[in-house]
């Protein structure tokens, strides 16, 4: 069977890593989501989707862990978006600086998260003008926060990839219809593994948010889509379920949800 890989960064990749990850199309990956970091992260993004039709699915954003861009930078980016909106799976990496921020906190310095707010409010009424769906990077108190935006403008489109958050806030967004994405860790990781009995599987998709490294029988290795199936196979020993039975469910579901044919 082959997998999809719903969160994943090429363009982070060493060439001969990413010569390496892109040989895996085609062959035990069916495709991947190649999320972008900001302008030239899309440029790049678009470039390997021409060469990987089909297979490598490019999505626009700006990722949260980085400064706010000036607005002639955000402005040369959302209009390139809108100019390149018909070849993007979705708009993404988009979300909040939760790392970063608890970062400075934790060194006394005051953060200000408004600006960020606001500008992924405004990622998310280009998602709805160019109707794609949207990939959000938002974790524990910051997803309360992102579930409130989402609510505020009726989305329901919404992938929060790699998420952690307590459970009135997994209760809300499972109810909301939101996808959730799955990555290595569960092998290892109590709290995603919680996650993963609780959350529909059928709002269940798999990543590897490559090139992360992970643990356990990870260590040391290059993250590769094709990890994607022992995500699958430990959602299914969590789930109860045949492994076959769990690959074909959550396949479909990131096939709906990114409407790829």
């Amino acid at each position: 069977m082959k997998w999809i890989d719903a969160h994943i960064h090429p363009d982070l990749y060493s060439l001969d890593d990413r010569k390496q990850l892109l040989e895996q199309l085609g062959v035990n990956v069916e495709a991947i989501i190649a999320v972008s970091l900001h302008q030239d992260s899309c440029r790049t993004n678009l470039e390997l989707a021409h060469a990987y039709s089909g297979m490598y699915l490019p999505a626009f954003g700006y990722h949260p862990e980085q400064p706010i861009p000036d607005m002639e930078v955000e402005q040369q980016l959302f209009a390139w978006i809108r100019e390149h909106h018909t070849e993007a799976i979705a708009i993404g990496e988009v979300g909040l600086p939760y790392y970063t921020r608890t970062e400075f906190e934790a060194k006394g310095i005051s953060y200000n998260l408004n600006p960020y707010i606001s500008l992924l409010e405004r990622f998310i009424l280009l998602s709805i003008e160019l109707n794609k769906p949207i990939i959000l990077h938002a974790v524990y108190e910051d997803a309360d926060i992102v579930c409130g935006l989402l609510e505020k403008h009726c989305v329901t489109t919404a992938h929060f990839h790699w998420f952690k958050g307590p459970e009135h806030t997994v209760k809300r967004m499972a109810r909301n219809g939101y996808y959730i994405s799955i990555s290595p860790d569960v092998c290892y990781e109590e709290e995603i593994r919680e996650l993963v009995r609780i959350y529909p599987i059928e709002q269940l998709m798999v990543e590897t948010d490559g090139p992360w490294p992970f643990e356990a029988h990870f260590k040391g290795k290059t993250t590769l889509p094709s990890m994607v199936r022992d995500v699958v196979h430990e959602i299914a020993v969590l789930k109860g379920l045949d492994p076959l039975k769990a690959a074909s469910i959550i396949n479909e579901n990131t096939r709906r949800f990114y409407r790829i044919e």
